[in-house]
């Protein structure tokens, strides 16, 4: 990466401790205004990223870049950076408005202004009111809001995240999401925010930067991950998927079921020359139980079945090394056979 262009650029860093390398020449960038992501497994090195970007960490080699400055070496109150940390680290002791003003306070702006900005910051994340409550009174929701306006407040140049959403409870996360996403885009500063949870971040980024044992697996959109995995470890991991081994011919993919050629179309095979073989990402929604003759089919027994709600979820064997999963407002016994056909266009990776 050149380092030239507006907004954060991480440029090739390495970080190894103990003689781990825990981040392995990652490199991606946060453009102005844009929401990104670092997902990944315990220990992929995602947390380890964000904290070189803030300054907490340094980089063994590589940089840290800010609107084309080289800031790598800069201390973390020098680079001018929002950090909501994972348990929020909110000032028991203070007010909520306290809380929110205490990065001005460290930047010499006088008590009046500072409470002012403080509650202009609460009205944006939907807390106008609450400044006199203690951080105790208040939700986990309502909490991380807080420590979400505490650090919008300062009008930093990059606001980064740790695990934003992981003290939520799964109801409260949902709704939370959305929210995120809205008050994110609304202060217009980019954010980089580090989660292990695919929803959030299809949810609120733009942009993910997928990372396993401290490397780039891919970086795109959430689409691009998940329609088009560039390997089969991010079609694993992003999702739910089966992989079934398969030989490209032009747009198509020919796979053995039990025996049984079939053709599936492809939607994308990035690295996968014609006549070479990978295998395609079978997800649940490209699939769906024949209620006709029609198409190709393939044969199937349901092992198991979950209720959904409005639909259940069947786990199917096609073979003995090939199960998956599809959905279905049909009710179907476990153990019954039945055909399932594919109904929309599969990715194909190496």
């Amino acid at each position: 990466m050149s380092g030239s262009g507006a907004g954060l650029v991480v440029d090739s860093i390495v970080r190894v401790f103990s003689g781990q390398t825990a981040v392995d020449h990652v490199s991606f960038e946060v453009k102005p205004g844009e929401l990104v992501a670092l997902v990944g497994a315990s220990g992929s090195g995602k947390t380890t990223t964000l904290r070189i970007v803030a300054g907490y960490e340094q980089a063994d080699t590589g940089r840290v870049l800010y609107d084309g400055q080289d800031i790598t070496r800069l201390g973390p109150s020098k680079r001018d950076f929002g950090m909501v940390f994972q348990h929020y680290a909110l000032f028991p002791h203070m007010s909520v408005a306290e809380n929110v003003a205490f990065g001005l306070e460290a930047r010499g702006v006088s008590r009046s202004e500072r409470m002012q900005r403080a509650s202009a910051a609460l009205d944006r994340v939907g807390l106008g009111g609450k400044g006199a409550r203690m951080v105790q009174q208040l939700s986990g929701g309502e909490q991380q809001r807080v420590a979400l306006a505490r650090a919008a407040v300062i009008e930093p140049r990059l606001l980064l995240l740790d695990e934003p959403l992981s003290n939520l409870d799964p109801t409260l996360r949902q709704s939370t999401r959305d929210e995120l996403r809205t008050t994110l885009k609304e202060s217009k500063a980019p954010a980089l925010f580090v989660t292990h949870d695919q929803d959030d971040a299809f949810a609120i980024a733009d942009r993910i930067v997928l990372l396993s044992r401290g490397r780039v697996l891919q970086d795109g959109s959430p689409e691009d991950l998940y329609d088009r995995p560039a390997t089969r470890d991010v079609a694993m991991f992003i999702g739910h998927a089966t992989l079934i081994p398969a030989r490209r011919t032009g747009d198509f993919a020919t796979v053995s079921i039990a025996g049984a050629m079939h053709r599936v179309v492809l939607s994308s095979f990035t690295g996968i020359a014609d006549g070479e073989t990978g295998a395609v990402v079978l997800r649940p929604e490209a699939v769906e139980i024949a209620r006709d003759d029609g198409g190709d089919q393939w044969s199937a027994t349901v092992i198991a079945r979950r209720f959904a709600g409005a639909q259940f979820v069947y786990r199917l064997r096609l073979d003995a090394d090939i199960v998956f999963d599809v959905a279905s407002r049909e009710r179907i016994e476990t153990g019954a056979a039945v055909a399932v056909r594919v109904t929309r266009p599969v990715p194909m990776v190496p």
